[in-house]
């Protein structure tokens, strides 16, 4: 399978890669399987992929939350090494593409205090739900290269 086809299988066409890179075979080796499982375990258990009801939590703690997967990819690639190459190109990508823009975004308006504006958490939280649309697509990817069943959807939401 190509890196392009793996995308695709994903629904993650819209971020943007060279050319070479999507053309190139896409074999996780074990060091990527486990870089992407320990991901997978931290994104199934953070709001970035789980909601964050109006009448819960609030909207700096969740900044903060999703800021520190940063950290926690880092980490996970340092502890891999370069054993875990795929892994990385896609988590690199993921973080500067879909999680930087937000964390940008919503960390300086937290400096001017824009949560104290009613009007401004709920932009948050719109914003939010769709940043987690692109998480769990990614949570997804994330458990395809781990080689496991995915749990993303195990909870029943609505009931």
């Amino acid at each position: 399978m190509k890196w392009q086809e793996w995308l695709e299988k994903w629904g993650m066409t819209s971020l943007k890669i060279k050319t070479p890179f999507l053309e190139a075979d896409w074999h996780p080796k074990d060091k990527d399987k486990d870089a992407a499982w320990e991901l997978y375990i931290e994104l199934l258990t953070r709001n970035a992929t789980q909601p964050l009801p109006k009448e819960h939590g609030d909207e700096a703690t969740a900044l903060e939350s999703i800021h520190k997967l940063f950290g926690l990819t880092r980490e996970i690639i340092k502890k891999h090494g370069r054993e875990c190459i795929e892994f990385t190109k896609i988590a690199i990508v993921v973080l500067n593409q879909i999680v930087r823009p937000f964390t940008a975004k919503w960390h300086k308006k937290m400096l001017v205090n824009a949560f104290a504006d009613s009007q401004k958490r709920d932009e948050f939280r719109k914003e939010l739900l769709e940043l987690q649309k692109s998480l769990r697509y990614y949570t997804k990817m994330l458990s395809d290269m781990a080689g496991i069943e995915d749990l993303t959807e195990l909870e029943d939401r609505n009931g």
